[in-house]
């Protein structure tokens, strides 16, 4: 899971989200992250206005459980050998020398995708691929629907505005028809370790083709 963090006239707004990265999609070259969001929630509300966003990811061990997703395909880094295609791996990329004790500050733009698209369709089916459990791992499930994690069994006093503010990844998250996909395009960031060392990255842009060699 990651922390969403978005702002409208100059108020700002945090959800615990369930996500999906992909190094690249068949609509944009660059780094891409997944979300879900009712059409309602404060945060919807701010991206409508607002599209920059922050987001925070750490590599601390997590209680997701695996997922019947493909290996391109991952949910927040929790294995010591990332799988290929998942923010830890991107993380290790960076050459980071303590992969579990850090953490990183993500910024990007956000865009909420056209309902009934093919574009939409295509994004929510890696997502759903992305958070779709196998059978029994419910009691791993960060999913404020139907128990889990987040939901039921301990954590009655929740308010019902939680509730929708949630991804969860469940159907009733990601298969809604009124449920807005939307696309996080990444731009930059900042990496901390547990340490106290800082140090900043930005995703390079698209070079333009060379004419002749030059």
């Amino acid at each position: 899971q990651l922390h969403l963090a978005t702002a409208s006239d100059n108020v700002p707004h945090i959800s615990l989200m369930n996500y999906t990265y992909l190094p690249a999609t068949p609509y944009s070259p660059h780094p891409t992250i997944i979300m879900t969001t009712p059409p309602a929630s404060r945060k919807t509300h701010n991206l409508e206005s607002n599209p920059l966003v922050s987001l925070l990811v750490h590599d601390w061990v997590s209680h997701r459980p695996p997922t019947l997703s493909q290996p391109g395909r991952s949910p927040s880094p929790s294995r010591p050998n990332p799988r290929s295609g998942s923010l830890a791996e991107l993380l290790l990329g960076m050459n980071t020398a303590s992969l579990s004790r850090i953490s990183t500050t993500i910024n990007g733009l956000a865009q909420i995708v056209p309902g009934g698209s093919e574009e939409e369709a295509w994004y929510k089916a890696q997502h759903l691929a992305n958070n779709t459990f196998e059978s029994g791992d419910a009691l791993y499930s960060s999913s404020p629907v139907g128990g889990g994690l987040w939901g039921g069994g301990g954590l009655e006093g929740r308010r019902q505005e939680d509730t929708r503010e949630g991804d969860g990844g469940t159907k009733c998250y990601v298969e809604g028809e009124e449920v807005r996909v939307v696309v996080v395009s990444i731009r930059d960031g900042r990496i901390a370790d547990w340490k106290g060392q800082v140090r900043d990255w930005v995703v390079e842009a698209e070079r333009p083709a060379s004419i002749n060699g030059v």
